[in-house]
């Protein structure tokens, strides 16, 4: 079965074939490091991060180059730096780091590269000088601006209007523009602000061409995927398609060209609105990951379709986190079952391949679970394999079962709550019902959940509050 991706430009799912399959691309739009990344800012890693595995499964990791930006020079980096009296790279070191480490407990893979933007400023000037060469670019008032009415195919991407695609969007009005829409590459720096040396004055890049230059620089041109939230549709992923193919227009012989699949993910939903620091609306992933295991974060992330809205709630979270519970205790349960053969069930693959399925996915991981405690011997063995491998292919399922359910209980914790339970058990045993509702009591007390089950009982830490 072939990888199949819903590919925004063309508004349909496309069989995906890349450029060449030794070398298989893919670039996501990566964070502005000026705070902790919420929520929201983390569903197109773990999304991404999930495709990016499946492209490593389906065509061997060395063949999988798979680059993330970091934009390090922006009006809110250069405010909070102002603000602390320091250079921008302490504000913005400071929060890559925060940034990588909330992400890696979420169990997203590093990316290949992270490219950042100040390291990319030659490239950047290079690709501006290109497209004033074509005639693409022009310079007014110390700025140089894309003249969108030079690419003939400039809202194809988003498949609006261009006067509706200005009324939803932050276009700066100014009176040099040609255009209403034409779009910044380069601007002068305001005093106490970076700036560098160009042959259009001294100053720093525009959002957007930071992300071409550094597609270019890395990876390459065409790349075969191109991602991102929903958001970013318009005005960035918009505007980046003119520029990038302006830069690079196809040749005769076929070349040329920017990106070949366009993929975005839907937004992250609070309150029936968008999540966004500017709303005040946020959850921080540097907070979650102090209440939440990872695993359960990121199976609530995973738990609807991508290209879907999600609503984010704490009990959506819970549920994640039950769901988790459900398949650890199954292979806590079978920890006797020897695991056979090591790839993903035929069902679970196929799933991914549908446009990530994820919500499929999880529900063969269910009934991996089922015939696991179900199953015949040679069937049990045969499930637990296709559970582990399937789970480490998505992400799932990383930890020791034991370890999953006790958390950050220390051992002499762990060792005083393993008492209370076996003598809750020989209480229950005994039908000693007081003392075996006064030792739950007391696990209670210890923020311990016990987990009744035929064969004894298990237990976790409760979630932090």
């Amino acid at each position: 079965m072939a990888l199949m991706l819903h590919d925004t430009m063309a508004r349909a799912k496309r069989p995906f074939v890349p450029v060449n399959s030794e070398r298989v691309t893919m670039y996501v739009c990566g964070p502005t490091v000026y705070n902790f990344a919420h929520i929201g800012n983390a569903r197109p890693v773990v999304v991404f991060d999930v495709l990016f595995r499946l492209l490593r499964h389906l065509y061997g990791a060395e063949h999988v180059v798979y680059a993330a930006n970091v934009t390090d020079v922006d009006d809110r980096i250069n405010q909070k730096a102002i603000t602390e009296g320091v250079p921008i790279r302490a504000v913005t070191d400071r929060y890559l780091a925060a940034y990588n480490a909330d992400m890696g407990i979420l169990g997203a893979l590093r990316p290949s590269f992270q490219p950042r933007a100040t390291d990319t400023i030659d490239g950047i000037v290079a690709m501006i000088g290109r497209l004033v060469e074509a005639g693409a670019a022009y310079a007014a008032e110390g700025h140089v601006l894309f003249d969108i009415q030079t690419y003939g195919a400039y809202g194809k991407l988003s498949g609006r209007p261009l006067d509706e695609m200005i009324a939803g969007a932050r276009v700066e009005v100014a009176p040099y523009k040609r255009h209403p829409a034409d779009f910044v590459l380069w601007k002068p720096s305001k005093p106490g602000e970076p700036e560098w040396p160009s042959p259009f004055g001294a100053g720093r890049p525009g959002w957007h061409i930071e992300c071409s230059a550094m597609i270019e620089q890395v990876l390459g041109l065409p790349i075969d995927i191109h991602g991102g939230g929903a958001d970013l549709i318009f005005p960035h992923h918009e505007n980046e398609l003119a520029q990038g193919a302006c830069a690079h227009p196809p040749r005769s012989d076929g070349g040329g060209g920017y990106a070949n699949y366009w993929l975005h993910n839907g937004m992250l939903n609070m309150d029936a609105e968008k999540m966004s620091k500017s709303l005040g609306n946020v959850e921080l992933v540097h907070d979650l990951v102090k209440r939440f295991p990872g695993e359960a974060l990121r199976w609530a992330l995973l738990a609807g379709h991508y290209r879907q809205p999600l609503a984010w709630t704490d009990e959506g979270v819970s549920q994640a986190r039950s769901a988790l519970d459900n398949l650890y205790g199954a292979l806590q349960r079978a920890q006797d079952v020897p695991a056979e053969g090591d790839g993903p069930s035929e069902a679970f693959l196929a799933a991914l391949l549908d446009d990530l399925n994820t919500p499929r996915a999880n529900a063969e991981l269910f009934a991996l679970a089922r015939r696991l405690e179900t199953g015949e011997p040679a069937e049990r063995a045969r499930a637990k394999g296709e559970l582990l491998a399937s789970g480490a292919l998505i992400g799932f399922l990383q930890a020791d079962p034991e370890a999953w359910f006790r958390g950050g209980a220390d051992a002499a914790l762990t060792a005083r709550i393993d008492d209370l339970i076996a003598q809750r058990v020989a209480a229950r045993a005994a039908k000693d019902w007081a003392s075996a509702d006064a030792i739950r009591a007391e696990l209670t007390a210890l923020n311990v959940e016990v987990m009744d089950n035929p064969t004894g009982a298990t237990w976790r830490l409760k979630e932090s509050a």
